[in-house]
């Protein structure tokens, strides 16, 4: 009988039903979201989620069966190949007007989605074999080209949403390889100075916080004159890059910051999210029972705001299951990240945990106005057959890691 437990216990039974659980709720969500919809279409979101769900746990067995040394060995080969589909999807998109999915056959795969797994492979294989220190200027040009190139074509589609993940995986995977958060903040910071520049005096007083972690970080003279001529560079394109951005992006950001400046048009979806949340109260308005859904209030309710439908049927007892879900699914992977002997595997969780968590709280976020609409779907809970499919094999990986925790 210990036996028997002791295999069970290797494909970590509560990470595996926390996901199964949310996903669970996903579809029941899905369903009421739309069973009041006029086409049949949308009615039956919940049919194709249920399949999507079944694909996801075919590519979970697969991911658990699949040795880890193989994604090892192939690491940049997956990245290259990712680079070559969105290089071919923004070709077509010229033609197109936009184009994130490819077509394969009745099925929509959306390659950005695969990005990110291709980007956690890079990544942990680089710093697994990286020989000098993290902020080395080497180091970090490898990081920065793999990322900016990256992002860079995804924010190309466009998919502003899904190029911001890709630096929260940098920031995690860098953290769970030891650098520390001073490191971390100069890597970031020319990234942090297209937010603050947006206004002189904010610019000038992060500048002076660049300088001071740079006193206390104390890199050698190259790193520390391409972190300072980074942020300056940064700083003066900053017009340059919001004069590029989209008309509805650059009203995604002003209505964060005042949804009630655009009520009827960007902010819409803000307002009528945090709405349908207030409108639950402790215990919500029943399945099947919510107005802001019922009566079409609600925009993009089986994606971008199913938390908001989570909220408004159930209320908040209903969305803290949910986020009870999503912290015991956190913490078993971050039980799980401690484990391995093998760097690569131990990055490998890092990246994961990067994706799931900081798409949990954009989205989350979202739902109740506190991070601009970014398009981001809920893990495991919003429709769609891409998102549902990478989060299961990341699910497989992290089952795979705890299986080979012993091996270097």
């Amino acid at each position: 009988m210990r036996q028997v437990w002791a295999k069970i216990r290797d494909y970590d039974p509560v990470l595996i039903g926390s996901a199964l659980a949310l996903s669970i709720i996903g579809i029941i969500l899905i369903y009421s979201s739309q069973h009041n919809s006029t086409g049949e279409y949308f009615r039956n979101l919940y049919l194709r989620q249920i399949i999507w769900l079944g694909v996801a746990l075919v590519a979970f067995i697969f991911a658990v069966l699949i040795p880890l040394r193989m994604h090892e060995v192939f690491a940049y080969v997956y990245l290259v190949g990712i680079w070559a589909i969105l290089i071919l999807l923004i070709i077509v998109g010229r033609k197109a007007g936009a184009a994130r999915w490819v077509s394969l056959g009745p099925a929509y795969i959306q390659p950005s989605e695969l990005a990110k797994l291709a980007v956690i492979f890079a990544l942990s294989r680089y710093l697994a074999y990286l020989k000098r220190p993290v902020l080395s200027p080497r180091a970090i040009s490898g990081i920065m080209i793999l990322v900016l190139v990256t992002s860079g074509l995804v924010l190309k589609q466009p998919d502003l949403g899904t190029s911001l993940v890709f630096w929260a995986v940098v920031v995690t995977m860098l953290f769970w390889a030891g650098a520390s958060p001073l490191v971390l903040f100069l890597t970031l910071s020319p990234l942090l100075s297209l937010v603050f520049a947006f206004h002189w005096i904010s610019w000038i007083i992060f500048f002076l916080l660049v300088l001071v972690a740079l006193n206390h970080v104390r890199p050698n003279l190259w790193t520390a004159v391409g972190v300072v001529a980074a942020n300056l560079a940064f700083g003066i394109i900053t017009p340059l890059i919001w004069g590029r951005l989209l008309d509805y992006q650059k009203k995604r950001i002003l209505t964060f910051l005042d949804p009630g400046t655009d009520p009827t048009g960007a902010g819409y979806q803000i307002i009528q999210s945090k709405v349908a949340i207030g409108s639950g109260g402790l215990f919500g308005k029943g399945f099947l029972q919510g107005t802001q859904s019922r009566l079409d209030f609600l925009p993009a309710r089986h994606t971008d705001f199913i938390f908001s439908v989570a909220g408004e049927e159930f209320g908040l007892f209903g969305a803290m299951i949910i986020i009870g879900l999503f912290a015991l699914l956190m913490w078993h992977i971050v039980s799980i990240g401690s484990m391995p002997r093998n760097n690569f595997n131990r990055s490998l969780a890092g990246g994961i945990l990067a994706v799931i968590g900081f798409q949990m709280l954009v989205n989350i976020g979202m739902a109740v106005g506190m991070a601009p609409v970014t398009g981001l779907p809920l893990p495991f809970v919003s429709y769609g057959g891409s998102s549902l499919v990478i989060f299961w094999v990341m699910i497989g990986l992290l089952v795979n890691v705890r299986r080979h925790w012993q091996e270097y």
